[in-house]
């Protein structure tokens, strides 16, 4: 018979075919029982009515455990009741394997850190594989975006000498007779690769060694950093917008019955137009302020609730761009009207998500004002030489940024804690499974 994705049974209506996958769970009656079907593509209602099968079928109905790999034939029907839902009318089971029959992740609440030491296994229920299906149309997004406006992508090293973001929070390798660092940003690299290829981006794992136990860190996490040439900071904000908006627009698009089952709130989503609000920083601490929650004086930096805050102000994303200099890092661009500033800019999630994308911002290319920054932050000149090198040579204004990949699915999933965006998340106290 011909084997089918229980995504593709609607095309099937009235055909005999096979699925093969697992029995996600069993319900059964007198003389009937109800499996739960799922193969990676989806989920579905096989039926197994025992007057209408062999003895042998019914019998390996009856002893089928939760997560036992099979093969199930039958009729493809419409659902009596539900519409565009699909089930099988079983005829023929085959058992690939029979599951141990004590399946820890049962039908009962776990404390998280049960769940994470059995990731391995939690994995496949469903709103876990909801999750796996928005990050996957995240990147598919992402890339499409790229791709279309004529980004070409580049790949970072992950083991590097040099810090993007300051020293205080990598992970160090013994590297032979060298140290380095495991890379918390490819920014550079790809700087250096737009002055061959123009538009590049970079999209891969970094790592923070913060000892932070927020639900927005990981110390391991994927990151997208689109670099390009020639662009000045008045153009950036439109393009951040652009990209955000393609990525929330494939997800309602494409993923609404995965946000269904993640109970998320899809009008929110739906929602959400362009363009986002944007307002400075100066503004940004005059709000919180104002609103007698926060103890924010200028020249710091937002901490969580503090973003939180603001985002209560706003329905949707926004953006908060001109930090004071002494929060950004040295290859960022001054403000021309105020040289307390640089032209930088965040985008930060509503609903209490915080920064999604950051470090956006016109990368400076004066020589003369970088050298005297390395100097000021004590950073080895020698480390940053091959960096100086791309703006000797050629240096132009240009702009970037970077996006995390798991707080953007943490956003448009409803998911509260990062560590569910990922397949096998890495945190403060956890590096297994």
């Amino acid at each position: 018979m011909e084997k089918v994705y229980i995504k593709d049974l609607k095309d099937h209506v009235g055909d005999t075919v096979t699925i093969k996958g697992w029995m996600y769970n069993k319900r059964s009656g007198k003389n009937i029982h109800f499996l739960q079907l799922r193969d990676g593509t989806g989920m579905a209602q096989g039926i197994v009515y025992e007057p209408d099968v062999a003895k042998e079928v019914a019998e390996t109905a009856e002893k089928l455990t939760m997560e036992s790999s099979i093969h199930a034939t039958g009729e493809v029907t419409a659902h009596p009741k539900q519409e565009d839902v699909f089930e099988l009318q079983i005829k023929e089971l085959k058992i690939v394997r029979l599951a141990a029959d004590d399946y820890p992740i049962a039908k009962k609440d776990h404390g998280p850190d049960f769940l994470l030491e059995n990731r391995h296994l939690w994995l496949r229920s469903k709103k876990q594989w909801a999750i796996m299906k928005v990050r996957d149309e995240v990147i598919w997004a992402i890339r499409e975006y790229m791709h279309k406006n004529d980004f070409t992508c580049v790949d970072a090293p992950i083991l590097t000498k040099t810090a993007c973001e300051g020293t205080t929070d990598l992970f160090h390798v013994d590297y032979f007779e060298e140290s380095a660092y495991l890379s918390q940003s490819g920014q550079l690299y790809t700087e250096a690769c737009e002055y061959s290829l123009g538009n590049t981006y970079c999209f891969g794992p970094t790592f923070r060694a913060e000892k932070s136990k927020t639900r927005r860190h990981l110390t391991e996490f994927w990151m997208v950093e689109p670099e390009m040439p020639f662009m000045e900071f008045k153009d950036l904000m439109d393009f951040q917008e652009d990209f955000f908006f393609y990525i929330i627009d494939k997800v309602r698009t494409n993923r609404r019955k995965e946000l269904e089952i993640l109970e998320r709130d899809i009008e929110k989503l739906d929602n959400i137009k362009k363009p986002f609000p944007r307002i400075s920083y100066d503004e940004a601490v005059e709000r919180l302020q104002k609103s007698g929650r926060s103890d924010i004086k200028w020249g710091k930096d937002f901490g969580g609730d503090d973003e939180t805050i603001l985002s209560e102000d706003f329905d949707g994303p926004f953006f908060v761009h001109r930090f004071p200099r002494k929060l950004t890092t040295f290859f960022m661009e001054p403000d021309p009207e105020d040289d307390r500033l640089t032209l930088n800019v965040d985008l930060i999630g509503p609903e209490g998500y915080g920064e999604i994308i950051g470090g956006g911002a016109q990368r400076t290319y004066d020589l003369e004002l970088l050298e005297k920054r390395i100097k000021e932050e004590n950073m080895n000149r020698e480390d940053y030489s091959w960096y100086l090198d791309t703006l000797k040579y050629g240096g132009i204004p240009h702009c970037g940024f970077g996006m995390g990949l798991e707080r953007c699915v943490a956003w448009l999933s409803g998911v509260k804690h990062v560590r569910e965006t990922i397949p096998f998340p890495r945190t403060l106290n956890r590096i297994t499974p």
